[in-house]
Protein backbone atom coordinates (compact mmCIF):
# COMPACT_ATOMS: atom_id res chain seq x y z
CA UNK A 1 0.00 0.00 0.00
CA UNK A 2 1.49 3.34 -1.08
CA UNK A 3 0.92 6.40 1.08
CA UNK A 4 2.71 9.04 -0.97
CA UNK A 5 1.97 10.93 -4.13
CA UNK A 6 3.85 10.62 -7.42
CA UNK A 7 5.22 14.14 -6.89
CA UNK A 8 6.85 13.11 -3.61
CA UNK A 9 8.19 9.95 -5.22
CA UNK A 10 9.67 12.04 -8.05
CA UNK A 11 11.28 14.44 -5.56
CA UNK A 12 12.80 11.60 -3.52
CA UNK A 13 14.13 9.86 -6.63
CA UNK A 14 15.77 13.09 -7.84
CA UNK A 15 17.58 13.57 -4.52
CA UNK A 16 21.31 12.96 -5.23
CA UNK A 17 23.31 10.06 -3.80
CA UNK A 18 20.80 7.24 -4.11
CA UNK A 19 23.29 4.80 -5.61
CA UNK A 20 26.12 5.61 -3.18
CA UNK A 21 24.33 6.31 0.11
CA UNK A 22 20.89 4.76 -0.30
CA UNK A 23 18.44 5.81 2.39
CA UNK A 24 21.21 7.55 4.35
CA UNK A 25 21.40 10.34 1.76
CA UNK A 26 18.65 12.14 3.69
CA UNK A 27 20.64 12.39 6.95
CA UNK A 28 21.97 15.93 6.31
CA UNK A 29 18.39 17.16 6.01
CA UNK A 30 17.54 15.72 9.42
CA UNK A 31 20.71 17.16 10.99
CA UNK A 32 19.78 20.62 9.71
CA UNK A 33 16.18 20.25 10.90
CA UNK A 34 17.40 19.11 14.33
CA UNK A 35 19.78 22.06 14.60
CA UNK A 36 16.99 24.46 13.61
CA UNK A 37 14.68 22.93 16.22
CA UNK A 38 17.35 23.22 18.92
CA UNK A 39 18.05 26.83 17.94
CA UNK A 40 14.37 27.71 18.10
CA UNK A 41 13.89 26.01 21.48
CA UNK A 42 16.75 28.02 23.00
CA UNK A 43 16.29 31.41 21.37
CA UNK A 44 12.56 31.87 20.76
CA UNK A 45 10.56 33.09 23.74
CA UNK A 46 6.87 32.70 24.43
CA UNK A 47 6.20 35.51 26.84
CA UNK A 48 9.01 35.20 29.38
CA UNK A 49 9.54 31.47 28.98
CA UNK A 50 11.59 29.37 26.62
CA UNK A 51 12.71 25.75 26.68
CA UNK A 52 16.21 26.59 27.97
CA UNK A 53 14.91 28.53 31.00
CA UNK A 54 12.40 25.79 31.81
CA UNK A 55 15.09 23.10 31.60
CA UNK A 56 17.53 25.05 33.80
CA UNK A 57 14.83 25.73 36.40
CA UNK A 58 13.83 22.06 36.55
CA UNK A 59 17.49 21.01 36.80
CA UNK A 60 18.07 23.46 39.67
CA UNK A 61 15.00 22.13 41.50
CA UNK A 62 16.27 18.56 41.15
CA UNK A 63 19.69 19.52 42.52
CA UNK A 64 18.11 21.27 45.52
CA UNK A 65 15.85 18.28 46.22
CA UNK A 66 18.80 15.91 46.04
CA UNK A 67 20.83 18.04 48.46
CA UNK A 68 17.88 18.25 50.86
CA UNK A 69 17.48 14.47 50.82
CA UNK A 70 21.19 14.00 51.47
CA UNK A 71 21.01 16.48 54.35
CA UNK A 72 18.00 14.68 55.85
CA UNK A 73 19.80 11.33 55.62
CA UNK A 74 22.87 12.83 57.28
CA UNK A 75 20.76 14.30 60.10
CA UNK A 76 19.00 10.96 60.66
CA UNK A 77 22.34 9.14 60.89
CA UNK A 78 23.69 11.72 63.36
CA UNK A 79 20.54 11.48 65.50
CA UNK A 80 20.98 7.74 65.92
Amino acid sequence: MKFYSPAIRRLLNRWPGQKTFGVYRFLPVFFVLGAALEFSMINWRVGEVNFYNTFKQRQAQQIVQQKLLEELETNKENAL
